[in-house]
């Protein structure tokens, strides 16, 4: 059986707002091993977004454990959560993220630069990744001069740049027309026939069918999980 890569245990998530308490995650346990390819989908309001950004080392819960890789991410100090984001987790957004005024190059590099790999190598890496997408051709471009595909794919390069354990995407085909939405969803497809661990957030039926497994969300809490196609 593949190596355990994200364990959470009993998490729950708890926001107080003008005093009245919310709870966007209840008892939440789920385990992630390497190489599989999970959609967690859910409707607004579901928890979907609060437990990507609890996977992602963006937010703490509020109660239970996170373990990514045996770091036990409740007892990390801000600059170990740093770190292990950097390290760890592949982010794609649906709004791409990207540095305007920056290359492709460059914003592939950026990852590269808070790891401080020096210059030489991180060229390389970076070239190398923008190929694996299909972009080698497109390096010095900036983000103005690139279609939506376009950039969600230096966002996908910029993800994998660093090796990361956990590739976890937020809606990454939210802002793209339905050829380049299918595109990205064949490019992840790809990466996970490659052994890459890809947990993919969406509220869309077409982009979860993707997935091998879908993990539905309720009201904060686990209401199926299913093995997908």
């Amino acid at each position: 059986m593949p190596e355990e890569i994200l364990r959470i245990t009993h998490i729950a998530k708890e926001y107080r707002m003008d005093g009245v308490v919310f709870t966007a995650l209840s008892d939440v346990s789920l385990t992630i091993r390497k190489g599989e390819f999970t959609a967690i989908m859910g409707p607004s309001g579901s928890g979907k977004s609060t437990l990507m950004h609890i996977i992602g080392c963006l937010d703490r819960p509020t109660a239970g454990s996170v373990f990514i890789e045996n770091h036990k991410i409740a007892m990390s100090s801000e600059q170990e959560l740093a770190k292990i984001r950097n390290e760890h987790i592949g982010f794609v957004f649906q709004q791409f993220n990207l540095l305007r005024r920056t290359s492709a190059l460059a914003n592939v590099e950026l990852p590269l630069v808070y790891a401080h790999i020096p210059a030489k190598a991180r060229k390389e890496k970076a070239l190398a990744m923008l190929a694996e997408v299909g972009l080698q051709d497109k390096t010095d471009n900036f983000p103005s001069q690139l279609s939506g595909g376009q950039q969600q794919r230096v966002a996908i390069a910029r993800a994998l740049v660093t090796n990361p354990t956990i590739i976890l995407a937020d809606e990454p085909t939210g802002n793209l027309d339905s050829k380049s939405g299918a595109e990205i969803l064949q490019l992840f497809e790809n990466l996970h026939t490659k052994g890459a661990t890809i947990i993919l957030v969406t509220h869309d039926e077409h982009v979860a069918a993707h997935a091998k497994r879908v993990i539905r969300l309720a009201d904060g809490v686990i209401v199926s999980d299913k093995k997908g196609k």
